[in-house]
């Protein structure tokens, strides 16, 4: 019993400066690192919390735009941030799964680097075609594609993206091949298929319902299990003859590894707050996502998935940077 104590001590002791460090804890504004440009979805879910978490929180929240190199460039200015809880990173389960499958040197590992804090935002992909090409429905698109096989290009935010790889499985259903065209971002992605560039393009409904309400773009289906009430006319995949095509991405804040628990655990909490304010849960349904909560035990078990699962999609598709 006594050395029992001795370590409870001991571990006591080693706990003081991380609370002492939480208690103090924001003193400056805190940043969050999103690694696309404005416009699209991880951006849309950094700005969704951005104001109430600055309320919760005591502190002024910046939202930091570092776009390029596959979301690398932010992500890697985030793992080597100092780890005291006024750096986050706005991550894209894109990049958080499918970088470590696609790039042998990089310079930066989901588990080891990056702390998981909480989602953001969960959010279905939209079919999207330009408002100028013939087919109405979803069915008629796939018939289009199929009379043109290597014809068709597909728009990306980036090589092994869920719009890539969503391009890619839509490609192997319809049976023919399809060129994918990797921007940076969705915005850019989208101002082509607007402007009839891009004859498709697979990505969440938040940064493409004005466009598709402005007759700009199409939106053939919403390739999820239901409906979402920013788009309510359009129908799921399943309603449109493509059942079984699901594709859903995930947004969630990370922090530096070796970031003090007790700042975790209130960054988690106020996040969860944050989720249940009207406001938020409003401007989340405007923008055609979802909010699931969770805590931070929760938030890790789905980011070491995704990096399994889709580190799987992509070897098995042979999808690289290339």
């Amino acid at each position: 019993m006594p050395h029992l104590s001795r370590r409870a001590a001991l571990a006591a002791a080693l706990a003081l400066p991380a609370a002492a460090q939480a208690q103090g804890w924001p003193s400056r504004p805190i940043t969050v690192l999103v690694p696309n440009p404005p416009g699209g979805g991880t951006d849309f879910a950094a700005r969704l919390y951005q104001d109430a978490l600055a309320r919760l929180l005591g502190a002024q929240v910046v939202v930091d735009n570092r776009p390029g190199a596959n979301g690398n460039i932010a992500i890697q200015a985030a793992a080597r941030s100092a780890p005291d809880g006024h750096t986050l990173l706005l991550q894209y389960n894109g990049y958080h799964g499918g970088n470590p499958a696609m790039m042998k040197n990089l310079t930066w590992d989901p588990v080891r680097d990056l702390a998981p804090v909480g989602m953001a935002t969960v959010a279905p992909h939209a079919i999207l075609i330009p408002a100028e090409l013939p087919p109405r429905t979803l069915r008629e698109f796939m018939d289009y594609v199929k009379a043109r096989p290597g014809q068709i290009n597909y728009a990306s935010s980036g090589n092994g993206s869920i719009q890539h790889i969503a391009g890619v499985l839509f490609s192997r259903a319809v049976g023919v091949p399809m060129v994918h065209v990797p921007y940076r971002g969705a915005a850019p992605a989208l101002q082509d298929v607007a402007g009839g560039r891009i004859e498709l393009f697979i990505t969440t409904p938040s940064s493409a319902i004005g466009l598709v309400q402005g007759g700009k773009v199409r939106a053939l289906a919403i390739a999820s299990a239901e409906r979402i009430q920013a788009l309510p006319e359009v129908p799921t995949t399943a309603e449109a003859g493509m059942p079984d095509f699901v594709v859903d991405a995930w947004f969630a804040f990370f922090a530096p590894a070796g970031t003090p628990a007790p700042v975790l655990e209130r960054l988690n909490a106020a996040l969860r707050e944050a989720a249940a304010l009207p406001e938020v849960r409003r401007r989340a349904e405007e923008g055609g996502v979802l909010l699931r909560p969770m805590t931070i035990a929760q938030m890790d078990e789905v980011a070491r998935r995704e990096i399994e699962v889709l580190g799987r999609i992509i070897r098995e598709n042979n999808i690289t940077l290339e």
